[in-house]
C-alpha cells in the first residue's frame, strides 16, 4: 500500500476498545489486553505512529507462533529493599514494563527510590507510556530497554546495538517527558517508510555495503546511524549494560528481531528507575521546577510563531487534539486492523469502518 492511499480519522477510544477486544479474543486476559491497547493507541495519539497500532499484527503473530506467552508467569527476586529483578516470563513487553514500573514506584514511595530490572521480556512499544505511568503517580523516572541489533558500535561496520530509547520523565507544569532514540531516527520509522514505499532522508541509514542510502528498505536491512556519532553509540551501549548485562536478558546483538526471528523468544531487557522528585528539596521541588520551566519557555523563540516547548509537550498537545478530533490512520493500517479483528471473530465496523470522517 503506497503513501497515496486515503487516510480516515477514527475515534481514539473506539480504536482502543477494538484493539483490546482483539487481544482478549486472542486469549490475553481482559485487563492485560486493555493495557496493551492503551499503550498502542497512546503512541498514535502522541504522534509516534511507528510504535502504535501499526504494530498490531506482529504482536499477534508472535503470540500465535508461541514466541510470546499470553498469560506469563512473573518471577521476582529482591537483592535489596530498593531493587528487584522481574522475570517477565516471556510476556508481552507492555505488561512486563508496566509491572516493573509499578514495582519501582512502590519502592520509591517507601524508600524514596526504586529500581527494577527485567529479563525475559519483549518489545514494549513507546517508552513514554511508562514515564507517564510514573509521572502521573507523582514520581520522576528513567526507562531503559535494549533491542535487536540495528546500529553499529562506533567505529564498527556490523549491527550490534539496538536503537534503544533514552527516556526520562519528571513532574511539572507541563511535565518533562523525554523519550528519544539513541539513533538518528527510530528504526520503526524506517520500517514504516519501507512498507509505504517512501524514501528516507539522507543521513538516516547505510545500506548493507556501508553506503549512504535514501532507500528505506535498503536502510532497514542495513545500518541505522547513531545520534551524534559516538555519543549515540555510547548511550546505546549504556542501554545494553543497564537493560541487558545487568538483568540477565540478551545483550550485545543477541536480542532477536521481532519481525524476522521466530526460532526463539526475544529475551528483551528493561530497567525502570522511579524516585520522589522532591527527595532532596522537599516541597521546594515544585517551585524550582516551575521556575525552570518558566525560564525555558520564556526564551525568545527562533521563529515568532513557534513558541518554545518542553520535551514531551508537543506530543501532549497533539494527544489532546487527537482525543477530541480523532486519529488519522492510512488505508493499509485500517485494513490490517479489520483483518486481525475478523481473524479472531471481532466485529470492527462499529469501531473503524465508518470512522469519524
Amino acid at each position: 500500500m503506497n503513501s497515496a492511499a486515503p487516510a480516515r480519522t477514527v475515534d481514539a477510544q473506539k480504536l482502543q476498545t477494538l484493539i483490546a477486544d482483539i487481544f482478549s479474543a486472542e486469549g490475553v486476559p481482559e485487563q492485560d489486553a486493555a493495557r496493551i491497547a492503551e499503550c498502542l493507541v497512546l503512541a498514535d495519539l502522541r504522534g509516534v505512529a511507528s510504535h502504535g497500532v501499526s504494530r498490531l499484527s506482529i504482536y499477534l503473530e508472535r503470540l500465535r507462533r508461541g514466541m510470546v506467552e499470553r498469560v506469563p508467569e512473573f518471577g521476582v527476586s529482591e537483592p535489596s529493599p530498593v531493587a528487584a529483578l522481574l522475570d517477565g516470563g516471556n510476556g508481552l513487553g507492555f505488561l512486563t514494563a508496566t509491572k516493573a514500573m509499578e514495582m519501582a514506584t512502590e519502592r520509591a514511595e517507601k524508600f524514596g527510590i526504586g529500581m527494577v530490572g527485567v529479563k525475559n521480556s519483549n518489545h514494549f512499544g513507546m517508552a513514554a507510556c511508562y514515564l507517564l505511568q510514573a509521572v502521573e503517580a507523582g514520581y520522576a523516572a528513567l526507562v531503559f530497554t535494549n533491542a535487536s541489533p540495528a546500529m553499529p558500535v562506533w567505529g564498527g561496520r556490523e549491527p550490534l546495538l539496538g536503537t534503544s530509547p533514552f527516556a526520562f520523565g519528571a513532574p511539572g507544569n507541563p511535565p518533562i517527558i523525554l523519550d528519544m532514540a539513541t539513533s538518528v531516527v527510530a528504526r520503526g520509522k524506517i520500517r514504516r517508510a519501507a512498507a509505504a514505499g517512501e524514501p528516507i532522508p539522507e543521513g538516516w541509514a547505510l545500506d548493507k555495503d556501508g553506503s549512504p542510502t535514501t532507500d528505506a528498505q535498503a536502510g532497514y536491512e542495513g545500518l541505522i546511524l547513531p545520534l551524534g556519532g559516538p555519543k549515540g553509540s555510547g548511550l546505546s551501549l549504556m542501554m545494553e549494560v543497564m537493560a541487558g548485562v545487568m538483568t540477565g536478558a540478551a545483550f550485545g546483538g543477541q536480542v532477536r528481531n521481532q519481525y524476522e526471528k521466530f526460532d526463539a523468544p526475544q529475551n528483551v531487557g528493561h530497567m525502570m528507575v522511579a524516585f520522589k522528585p522532591g527527595i532532596f528539596m522537599g516541597e521546594d521541588y515544585r517551585e524550582r521546577m516551575g521556575e525552570l520551566v518558566s525560564r525555558a519557555k520564556g526564551s525568545t523563540p527562533v521563529y515568532s510563531d513557534q513558541p518554545v516547548l518542553m520535551p514531551g509537550e508537543p506530543e501532549a498537545l497533539r494527544a489532546e487534539e487527537r482525543r477530541r478530533n480523532g486519529i488519522s490512520l492510512g488505508a493499509a493500517d485500517l485494513e490490517m486492523i479489520a483483518g486481525e479483528a475478523r481473524a479472531v471473530g471481532v466485529g470492527a465496523s462499529a469501531y473503524i469502518e465508518g470512522g469519524v470522517s
